[in-house]
This record gives structure tokens, sequence and C-alpha cells, in this order.
């Protein structure tokens, strides 16, 4: 998934219930709305991290890299399994004290 975003989410302290949903675009254009969770600056890269509002019984993150800034904010999908497991990794130790977490297998 690739999307265009123009949510202005870095600086975002508080949120209302509704205020932290973000509404993205899927391949096939249907509409997914997702939580926004975090921003992780890695290696010099940002990445957000939201978690599907539907799926939100399993507990799996979606991770985008953060490319343009303002109106040209585009979030790319993660392709190399590594690079979205170090941003995790990160997003894990940054929010310890704000998520529980669970160690899958």
């Amino acid at each position: 998934m690739d999307e265009n975003l123009n949510n202005g989410l870095e600086g975002m302290e508080e949120f209302d219930e509704l205020d932290n949903i973000i509404v993205l675009n899927d391949e096939d254009g249907n509409e997914v709305e997702f939580e926004f969770l975090d921003v992780v600056e890695l290696d010099g890269k940002e990445y957000v991290i939201l978690l599907p509002v539907e799926e939100i019984e399993n507990g799996e993150v979606v991770i985008f890299r953060i490319e343009g800034e303002g109106e040209d904010e585009t979030y790319i999908g993660l392709e190399d399994e590594a690079e979205a497991e170090r941003v995790f990794l990160a997003f894990k130790e940054k929010a310890k004290d704000d998520f529980d977490f669970v160690d899958g297998e």
C-alpha cells in the first residue's frame, strides 16, 4: 500500500478518540481505517506505526516509511522484513510503557 496523507502526524501530542484514526486507500481503492500509534525515527528515516481498526483483535501493526513533507507526504509499504523488524523493535522499546506487547513465534 503506497498512500498519500496530509495529516501532519509529527508533533501531535494528544488525541481525541477519533483524531487518531487515519483512512488510507488500499491497492483496490477501498478505504481502510487505521489507528495512529506513533512515528519512529531510525537510521535517518521516519516510519509511521498504524494499527488496522478492522483487525484490532490480532494486534498486528502496519509500518510505512514516510517520504516527503506536508502535502507531499507519502507512506511507502516496507518490503524488507529486516527493515520492518528493526523499526518494530525501535517502536516496541519506545512504547514499552504504553502498550503490552506479546512476543510471537
